[in-house]
């Protein structure tokens, strides 16, 4: 099957007639029935019966529509990447950054590198980790923040900050008493998690194995931000990253550091082969200059030529 087979198949199958596929293409209905009776003669087997006057999908059409949305949908990707490139060509910075760090800190990085660079088109996204190292392999961005560890051969990572694991609490709460909190602490207490593959998650996790525990969850959300906004409403504790804490700088709750918890660092990702634009690297030490700011930022190396 050719690309303009396939589209007249999946237009079929996806308004269940030939007067509906002519109408979704703009083509006339027998231009769309020639095409499908020679689509199926060379197949060699009936892909539509009609039944009572309606088109009905054979089982074999049915087995080939899975495979043909995903080759349309690997159309659809590359004409989005090749519109991507297009506006890269006229100084577009795409940037990707895990939710915590994309909250409050990479947004103001943004701002400055606007007021210094006001003809760079940004575009920014927030994903998880997986989704942020499949873009940036497929080169849909120029460069990602992640709080969680990427690994691959063709990716480079360096570490630009390193935030402390924290436990936050109403006032009235029994934990507000402390300027540090431990797991003798915390395991008497239930709390406002995460789901357990999420990075949060994870590390939460891990920390409370080395005491043959488990972290008693009494709301689950997919965010430290959600988290942070449910404790602000007095509806519990949660254990957040400071990244996240950013932009509850002034709220009602009482932030207490985790003893013993490992730092949570974010790194830098880009792809190995292709280096940084002038763009990418100014929006770097405008980061770089926030986290300062917010006592986050890690040492530069001496060798770091991205940050100076």
């Amino acid at each position: 099957m050719n690309l303009r087979q396939i589209e007249v198949f999946r237009a079929v199958m996806i308004t269940g007639s030939v007067s509906g596929a002519a109408r979704l293409l703009h083509v006339s209905i027998p231009a769309v029935s020639r095409l499908l009776s020679h689509t199926e003669s060379r197949l060699g087997f009936l892909l539509f019966e009609r039944v009572k006057g309606r088109l009905h999908a054979t089982a074999e059409a049915r087995r080939l529509y899975l495979e043909v949305e995903q080759v349309y949908g690997g159309v659809q990707r590359i004409g989005s990447l090749s519109h991507e490139l297009a506006l890269r060509r006229r100084s577009l910075l795409s940037i990707l950054s895990s939710p915590s760090i994309g909250q409050t800190l990479v947004p103001q990085a943004i701002a400055q590198l606007r007021n210094a660079m006001p003809d760079v088109q940004v575009h920014f996204h927030c994903l998880t980790h997986e989704a942020l190292k499949e873009r940036i392999l497929q080169q849909r961005a120029d460069l990602g923040i992640s709080t969680f560890p990427v690994d691959h051969p063709n990716l480079a990572t360096r570490p630009l900050a390193s935030s402390r694991l924290m436990c936050i609490c109403p006032r009235s709460h029994p934990l507000a008493a402390f300027e540090e909190v431990g797991l003798d602490e915390l395991l008497p207490h239930e709390f406002i998690g995460y789901p357990h593959g999420s990075p949060l998650g994870l590390r939460i996790d891990q920390m409370f194995e080395t005491r043959d525990a488990a972290p008693r969850i009494s709301v689950e959300v997919t965010s430290p931000q959600y988290a942070c906004s449910l404790v602000h409403a007095g509806a519990g504790i949660a254990l957040v990253d400071e990244y996240s804490l950013q932009g509850w700088l002034g709220s009602s709750f009482k932030a207490i550091p985790v003893r013993d918890a490992l730092p949570i660092v974010a790194d830098l990702v880009y792809l190995q082969t292709e280096p940084l634009s002038p763009a990418a690297q100014a929006l770097l030490r405008a980061l770089h200059s926030v986290l300062l700011q917010r006592g986050l930022a890690l040492p530069l190396a001496d060798d770091d030529e991205i940050l100076r």
